[in-house]
């Protein structure tokens, strides 16, 4: 089965495309930034390229990764935002039409306001803070708009792909213990559902093997607060000798100015009914393994 793979050079692509191939699929990157051998270069707000790209390769599955992730710059560039992740979402869904492909677009659990005590489940009302979270729901509903055959994948917390592709939460933690700080201040009032790329990919990639359309969330089992998830790293690597100093999240309201649902929360409820709900581990037991893999550090 040929896979077509949008923002392949990414956090979530770089785990994604080695899952994929070892899954059995022929896969071709392309994204926006093309540093990594193989990768063909592909802008999603051009429709013209899309549909090109896509007549030309003839997939059988279009992965749609790439998208516009900087909660800040979004609120800022609001156009870009939208441009990159509702109108590009769009271009590549109507390559899909055209060719009788079948989407699999990533989302995010920004789609929700953070208001549920509980996780989120599929049957959960959206209803977005930032820009960002606006921009990928408009997203889903092109796909859901103009395509009969389509997965839509949110997820939440992610870490994966090494230093080099990880921009989020714990790759900043990482880099603070790699730069000598013997402080780190890290915020207690949010919750989400930490997620490693690699559960996430070859739960997708096991989903895309069934006919089930439709709308599903992937996260890892289990939920923390970013103070939890910081807390783990340190005793995974044995860090006893960094002060751990849990602020709220006004401490960083400069840095992180756009408004965030204080719950991230997600169930994979619909996998979860369909009894298919094994290929993904704890957060703790993949963090565990990611920090073995991909950072040596004493």
């Amino acid at each position: 089965m040929r896979v077509l793979v949008t923002g392949a050079g990414g956090m979530v692509g770089s785990t994604l495309v080695p899952v994929f191939r070892s899954e059995g699929f022929e896969v071709f990157p392309t994204d926006l930034i093309v540093s990594v051998k193989g990768i063909e270069f592909l802008d999603v707000r051009d429709a013209e390229q899309v549909l090109s790209v896509v007549k030309r390769v003839k997939p059988d599955f279009v992965v749609h990764l790439a998208a516009k992730t900087d909660v800040e710059k979004c609120e800022v560039e609001v156009e870009d935002a939208f441009s990159v992740n509702a109108v590009g979402t769009q271009n590549v869904a109507l390559a899909c039409q055209e060719v009788g492909a079948v989407m699999i677009y990533m989302s995010t659990a920004g789609v929700f306001d953070g208001g549920k005590e509980e996780p989120y489940t599929e049957f959960d009302l959206p209803n977005p803070l930032n820009v960002y979270g606006k921009s990928k729901l408009e997203g889903e509903r092109f796909v859901e708009r103009l395509l009969d055959k389509y997965f839509i994948v949110r997820t939440s917390w992610l870490f994966g792909g090494g230093l080099k592709n990880d921009k989020k939460f714990v790759a900043k933690i990482l880099r603070q213990i790699l730069e000598g700080k013997r402080k780190i201040y890290v915020v207690t009032d949010k919750v989400g559902t930490p997620t490693c790329t690699v559960d996430l990919s070859k739960c997708m990639a096991h989903l895309m093997k069934t006919k089930y359309y439709g709308l599903y969330h992937v996260v890892c089992k289990g939920r923390a607060t970013r103070f939890q998830v910081a807390k783990k790293i340190f005793e995974c690597l044995g860090r006893n000798d960094i002060e751990l100093v849990p602020v709220s999240s006004e401490y960083f309201s400069k840095e992180y100015y756009a408004p965030r649902a204080d719950s991230e929360m997600l169930q994979n409820y619909v996998l979860e009914l369909r009894g298919m709900n094994h290929d993904v581990r704890h957060w703790e037991e993949a963090l565990q393994e990611y920090l073995n893999t991909s950072f040596k550090m004493h």
